[in-house]
């Protein structure tokens, strides 16, 4: 298996919406709406993909400053190639571009809390929220 990782700044709303489903991060992502989508990773200060040739396999999708902190808001593997360390490069080459000054900074979705320790990423306590208006 030969993934190419890159920073895919262009990267279609289509082909984002089709790496949500496949990871089953779309459950929680409004995939319904591929106009919200478009918005979604034009205004991203980092896109990051993983392809299988030309085949979108994952996708890191960040906001950040570039000198203090970077969200990770979106860290999306095709289930088929999960298990493969695919995310954990994705979040590597996200704080590469992100530079060494800024923080990673990310929300994990409940199946996923086991996940991000083994990469030796530290749990923060508190968080809190305004949920959306819509």
């Amino acid at each position: 298996m030969s993934i190419a990782y890159s920073l895919e700044p262009d990267l279609s709303a289509e082909e984002f919406r089709a790496v949500l489903v496949a990871s089953t991060l779309g459950e929680r992502r409004p995939v319904n709406d591929l106009e919200r989508l478009g918005r979604m990773i034009r205004q991203a200060d980092l896109l990051v993909t993983a392809r299988d040739g030309d085949r979108l396999v994952g996708v890191s999708r960040a906001i950040t400053d570039f000198s203090y902190c970077c969200y990770l808001s979106d860290l999306a593997v095709d289930v088929a190639y999960q298990r493969r360390g695919i995310g954990k490069r994705l979040i590597a080459e996200t704080q590469r571009g992100a530079g060494e000054e800024a923080m990673l900074i990310l929300i994990a979705v409940p199946s996923a809390e086991e996940y991000y320790p083994k990469l030796g990423m530290q749990q923060r306590p508190s968080c809190w929220t305004f949920p959306r208006l819509r």
